[in-house]
Protein backbone atom coordinates (compact mmCIF):
# COMPACT_ATOMS: atom_id res chain seq x y z
CA UNK A 1 0.00 0.00 0.00
CA UNK A 2 1.60 3.43 -0.51
CA UNK A 3 1.64 6.45 1.07
CA UNK A 4 -0.75 8.03 -0.32
CA UNK A 5 -3.34 5.56 -0.21
CA UNK A 6 -2.56 4.85 4.18
CA UNK A 7 -2.39 9.44 4.35
CA UNK A 8 -5.96 8.75 2.51
CA UNK A 9 -7.39 6.10 5.26
CA UNK A 10 -6.07 8.21 7.71
CA UNK A 11 -8.27 10.79 7.05
CA UNK A 12 -5.70 13.10 5.82
CA UNK A 13 -5.73 14.89 2.50
CA UNK A 14 -3.79 13.19 -0.18
CA UNK A 15 -2.05 15.93 -3.04
CA UNK A 16 -4.97 14.94 -5.76
CA UNK A 17 -7.32 16.37 -2.97
CA UNK A 18 -5.32 19.09 -1.88
CA UNK A 19 -5.25 20.08 -6.19
CA UNK A 20 -9.04 19.66 -5.79
CA UNK A 21 -9.85 22.83 -3.69
CA UNK A 22 -12.10 25.50 -4.72
CA UNK A 23 -10.91 28.08 -5.85
CA UNK A 24 -11.87 31.75 -3.98
CA UNK A 25 -14.43 33.80 -5.38
CA UNK A 26 -13.18 37.08 -6.80
CA UNK A 27 -13.72 40.11 -4.67
CA UNK A 28 -16.68 41.87 -5.72
CA UNK A 29 -17.26 45.32 -7.25
CA UNK A 30 -19.17 46.73 -4.57
CA UNK A 31 -16.49 45.77 -1.92
CA UNK A 32 -13.81 47.06 -4.10
CA UNK A 33 -15.85 50.50 -5.01
CA UNK A 34 -15.98 50.34 -0.61
CA UNK A 35 -12.40 50.23 0.04
CA UNK A 36 -11.60 52.60 -2.37
CA UNK A 37 -13.75 55.12 -1.19
CA UNK A 38 -12.41 54.85 2.25
CA UNK A 39 -8.68 55.26 0.87
CA UNK A 40 -9.80 58.66 -0.06
CA UNK A 41 -10.23 59.56 3.97
CA UNK A 42 -8.35 57.33 5.74
CA UNK A 43 -4.92 59.11 5.60
CA UNK A 44 -4.74 62.72 7.21
CA UNK A 45 -4.08 64.31 3.41
CA UNK A 46 -6.87 63.18 2.31
CA UNK A 47 -9.15 63.48 5.04
CA UNK A 48 -8.08 67.29 4.88
CA UNK A 49 -8.55 67.54 1.38
CA UNK A 50 -12.08 66.28 1.45
CA UNK A 51 -13.00 68.82 4.96
CA UNK A 52 -11.30 71.54 2.59
CA UNK A 53 -13.92 71.22 -0.04
CA UNK A 54 -16.49 72.18 2.42
CA UNK A 55 -14.51 74.73 4.28
CA UNK A 56 -13.58 76.41 1.45
CA UNK A 57 -17.22 75.84 0.08
CA UNK A 58 -18.52 78.10 3.07
CA UNK A 59 -15.35 80.57 2.82
CA UNK A 60 -16.20 81.88 -0.61
CA UNK A 61 -19.54 82.12 -0.09
CA UNK A 62 -19.07 84.33 3.02
CA UNK A 63 -16.35 86.28 0.74
CA UNK A 64 -19.18 87.26 -1.56
CA UNK A 65 -21.56 87.91 1.34
CA UNK A 66 -19.02 90.29 2.25
CA UNK A 67 -17.29 91.99 -0.32
CA UNK A 68 -19.40 91.86 -3.38
CA UNK A 69 -21.95 94.81 -4.11
CA UNK A 70 -25.84 94.25 -3.76
CA UNK A 71 -25.79 94.11 -7.42
CA UNK A 72 -23.65 91.00 -7.78
CA UNK A 73 -25.49 88.78 -5.09
CA UNK A 74 -26.48 86.20 -7.40
CA UNK A 75 -26.73 82.43 -7.31
CA UNK A 76 -24.43 82.68 -10.58
CA UNK A 77 -21.89 84.31 -8.83
CA UNK A 78 -21.82 82.30 -5.72
CA UNK A 79 -21.70 79.19 -7.78
CA UNK A 80 -18.21 80.52 -9.58
CA UNK A 81 -16.61 81.59 -6.28
CA UNK A 82 -17.18 78.12 -4.83
CA UNK A 83 -16.22 76.49 -8.32
CA UNK A 84 -12.96 78.21 -8.50
CA UNK A 85 -11.39 76.19 -5.90
CA UNK A 86 -13.01 72.85 -6.52
CA UNK A 87 -11.61 72.81 -9.85
CA UNK A 88 -7.98 73.23 -7.98
CA UNK A 89 -8.97 70.42 -5.03
CA UNK A 90 -11.07 67.71 -6.88
CA UNK A 91 -8.18 66.90 -9.58
CA UNK A 92 -5.50 66.64 -6.62
CA UNK A 93 -7.74 64.23 -4.83
CA UNK A 94 -8.29 61.97 -8.41
CA UNK A 95 -4.80 62.34 -8.83
CA UNK A 96 -3.74 61.61 -5.28
CA UNK A 97 -6.68 58.48 -5.23
CA UNK A 98 -4.18 56.45 -8.11
CA UNK A 99 -0.36 57.33 -6.99
CA UNK A 100 -1.10 56.54 -3.55
CA UNK A 101 -0.10 52.76 -3.91
CA UNK A 102 3.28 53.90 -5.44
CA UNK A 103 4.34 56.57 -3.05
CA UNK A 104 2.82 54.75 -0.14
CA UNK A 105 4.06 51.68 -1.37
CA UNK A 106 0.40 49.61 -1.05
CA UNK A 107 0.53 48.74 -4.30
CA UNK A 108 2.14 45.19 -3.81
CA UNK A 109 -0.58 44.39 -1.31
CA UNK A 110 -3.50 45.54 -3.25
CA UNK A 111 -2.73 44.14 -7.08
CA UNK A 112 -2.00 40.64 -5.37
CA UNK A 113 -5.57 40.85 -3.45
CA UNK A 114 -7.32 42.13 -6.70
CA UNK A 115 -4.92 40.55 -9.86
CA UNK A 116 -6.56 42.20 -12.67
CA UNK A 117 -5.13 45.73 -11.86
CA UNK A 118 -8.03 47.30 -14.59
CA UNK A 119 -10.60 46.52 -11.91
CA UNK A 120 -8.57 48.14 -9.43
CA UNK A 121 -8.24 51.43 -11.76
CA UNK A 122 -11.92 50.88 -13.27
CA UNK A 123 -13.17 51.35 -9.22
CA UNK A 124 -10.77 54.27 -8.63
CA UNK A 125 -12.11 56.27 -11.42
CA UNK A 126 -15.93 55.13 -10.59
CA UNK A 127 -15.06 56.69 -6.97
CA UNK A 128 -13.51 60.03 -8.15
CA UNK A 129 -16.72 60.68 -10.33
CA UNK A 130 -18.99 59.95 -7.82
CA UNK A 131 -17.11 62.08 -5.05
CA UNK A 132 -16.96 64.66 -8.12
CA UNK A 133 -20.54 65.11 -8.57
CA UNK A 134 -21.28 64.53 -4.75
CA UNK A 135 -18.80 67.46 -3.96
CA UNK A 136 -20.78 69.61 -6.75
CA UNK A 137 -23.78 69.34 -5.39
CA UNK A 138 -22.65 70.38 -2.40
CA UNK A 139 -21.26 73.14 -3.48
CA UNK A 140 -23.84 74.20 -5.19
CA UNK A 141 -26.30 73.43 -1.81
CA UNK A 142 -24.29 75.74 0.24
CA UNK A 143 -24.21 78.57 -2.57
CA UNK A 144 -27.94 77.92 -2.72
CA UNK A 145 -28.08 78.81 1.45
CA UNK A 146 -25.12 81.64 0.73
CA UNK A 147 -27.20 83.24 -2.04
CA UNK A 148 -31.19 83.32 0.46
CA UNK A 149 -28.82 84.41 3.35
CA UNK A 150 -27.17 87.00 1.67
CA UNK A 151 -29.93 88.53 -0.23
CA UNK A 152 -31.58 88.26 3.05
CA UNK A 153 -29.17 90.41 4.69
CA UNK A 154 -28.86 93.20 1.13
CA UNK A 155 -32.97 93.27 1.74
CA UNK A 156 -33.19 92.11 -1.74
CA UNK A 157 -34.67 89.37 -3.85
CA UNK A 158 -32.96 86.42 -4.34
CA UNK A 159 -31.36 86.00 -7.84
CA UNK A 160 -31.59 82.73 -9.56
CA UNK A 161 -30.06 82.84 -12.58
CA UNK A 162 -28.59 79.81 -12.91
CA UNK A 163 -30.60 77.09 -15.09
CA UNK A 164 -30.42 73.49 -14.51
CA UNK A 165 -28.82 72.95 -17.22
CA UNK A 166 -26.25 75.12 -16.59
CA UNK A 167 -25.56 73.19 -13.11
CA UNK A 168 -25.65 69.93 -15.27
CA UNK A 169 -22.85 71.41 -17.61
CA UNK A 170 -20.62 72.75 -14.54
CA UNK A 171 -20.78 69.40 -12.85
CA UNK A 172 -19.37 67.71 -16.31
CA UNK A 173 -16.85 70.73 -16.43
CA UNK A 174 -15.96 69.78 -12.95
CA UNK A 175 -15.56 65.95 -13.36
CA UNK A 176 -13.59 66.61 -16.70
CA UNK A 177 -11.25 68.56 -14.60
CA UNK A 178 -11.09 65.40 -12.58
CA UNK A 179 -10.11 63.21 -15.00
CA UNK A 180 -7.64 65.29 -16.40
CA UNK A 181 -5.99 64.44 -12.58
CA UNK A 182 -6.94 61.40 -12.80
CA UNK A 183 -5.35 60.66 -16.27
CA UNK A 184 -2.12 62.27 -14.81
CA UNK A 185 -2.29 60.07 -11.83
CA UNK A 186 -2.32 56.83 -13.58
CA UNK A 187 0.27 58.28 -16.42
CA UNK A 188 2.60 59.64 -13.85
CA UNK A 189 2.33 57.35 -11.38
CA UNK A 190 4.25 59.46 -8.82
CA UNK A 191 2.37 62.22 -6.83
CA UNK A 192 4.28 65.39 -6.78
CA UNK A 193 5.13 64.63 -10.16
CA UNK A 194 1.19 64.22 -11.11
CA UNK A 195 0.35 67.64 -9.42
CA UNK A 196 2.50 69.17 -11.04
CA UNK A 197 2.34 68.40 -14.26
CA UNK A 198 -1.63 69.31 -13.48
CA UNK A 199 -0.75 72.63 -12.66
CA UNK A 200 1.64 73.10 -15.31
CA UNK A 201 -1.40 72.12 -17.73
CA UNK A 202 -3.66 74.34 -15.52
CA UNK A 203 -1.81 76.91 -15.10
CA UNK A 204 1.22 77.35 -17.48
CA UNK A 205 0.03 75.53 -20.69
CA UNK A 206 -3.41 77.94 -20.44
CA UNK A 207 -2.39 81.14 -20.86
CA UNK A 208 0.42 80.22 -22.86
CA UNK A 209 -2.05 79.45 -25.25
CA UNK A 210 -4.17 82.05 -24.65
CA UNK A 211 -1.30 84.23 -26.04
CA UNK A 212 -0.89 82.71 -28.75
CA UNK A 213 -4.80 82.67 -29.59
CA UNK A 214 -4.69 86.51 -29.40
CA UNK A 215 -1.34 87.05 -31.26
CA UNK A 216 -1.53 84.09 -34.15
CA UNK A 217 -5.00 83.84 -36.31
CA UNK A 218 -4.07 80.96 -37.28
CA UNK A 219 -3.88 79.26 -33.92
CA UNK A 220 -7.04 81.49 -33.26
CA UNK A 221 -9.35 79.38 -35.46
CA UNK A 222 -7.17 76.05 -34.61
CA UNK A 223 -7.60 76.43 -30.49
CA UNK A 224 -11.18 75.17 -29.95
CA UNK A 225 -10.11 71.84 -31.84
CA UNK A 226 -6.80 71.36 -29.55
CA UNK A 227 -6.97 72.72 -26.54
CA UNK A 228 -9.28 70.79 -23.97
CA UNK A 229 -8.93 73.59 -21.64
CA UNK A 230 -10.55 75.86 -23.87
CA UNK A 231 -13.30 73.90 -25.10
CA UNK A 232 -13.62 73.03 -21.04
CA UNK A 233 -14.76 76.90 -20.66
CA UNK A 234 -17.88 76.38 -22.87
CA UNK A 235 -18.75 73.90 -20.17
CA UNK A 236 -19.80 76.95 -17.70
CA UNK A 237 -21.25 79.05 -20.16
CA UNK A 238 -23.90 76.38 -20.73
CA UNK A 239 -26.10 76.32 -24.18
CA UNK A 240 -23.35 74.45 -26.19
CA UNK A 241 -24.11 73.98 -29.65
CA UNK A 242 -23.49 71.25 -32.02
CA UNK A 243 -19.88 72.15 -32.68
CA UNK A 244 -18.90 73.11 -29.26
CA UNK A 245 -20.08 69.72 -28.15
CA UNK A 246 -17.91 67.82 -31.42
CA UNK A 247 -14.54 70.23 -30.57
CA UNK A 248 -15.30 69.19 -26.83
CA UNK A 249 -15.45 65.42 -27.91
CA UNK A 250 -12.50 65.80 -29.88
CA UNK A 251 -9.73 67.49 -27.68
CA UNK A 252 -11.21 65.18 -24.63
CA UNK A 253 -10.02 62.17 -26.71
CA UNK A 254 -6.49 63.36 -27.25
CA UNK A 255 -5.85 64.86 -24.04
CA UNK A 256 -8.17 62.70 -21.65
CA UNK A 257 -9.01 58.68 -23.18
CA UNK A 258 -5.83 58.47 -25.35
CA UNK A 259 -3.19 59.31 -22.69
CA UNK A 260 -5.24 57.57 -19.87
CA UNK A 261 -5.21 54.04 -22.00
CA UNK A 262 -1.78 54.80 -22.62
CA UNK A 263 -1.65 54.42 -19.09
CA UNK A 264 -3.76 51.99 -18.29
CA UNK A 265 -1.12 50.13 -20.58
CA UNK A 266 1.93 50.79 -18.49
CA UNK A 267 -0.14 50.34 -15.23
CA UNK A 268 -1.00 46.81 -16.31
CA UNK A 269 2.48 45.95 -17.24
CA UNK A 270 5.06 47.24 -15.03
CA UNK A 271 6.29 45.84 -12.24
CA UNK A 272 4.77 46.52 -8.74
CA UNK A 273 7.07 47.12 -5.79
Amino acid sequence: MTATTLASAEGTTSPIAAQRRAVPAAIPTGRLLKVELRKMFNTRSGMWLMFSIGILAVLATAAVMVFAPDTDLTYDNFGAAIGFPMVIILPIIATLSVTSEWSQRSGLTTFTLVPHRGRVIAAKLVVAVAVGVAAMVLALAIGALGNLLGASIAGIDPVWNLSFSQMLTITLATVLSMLIGFMLGVLIRNSPGAIVGYFVYNFVLTPLTMLLATSQSWFRDLQPWVDFNFTQGFLFEGDLTGTQWTQLGVTGLFWVVIPLAIGLFLVRRSEVK
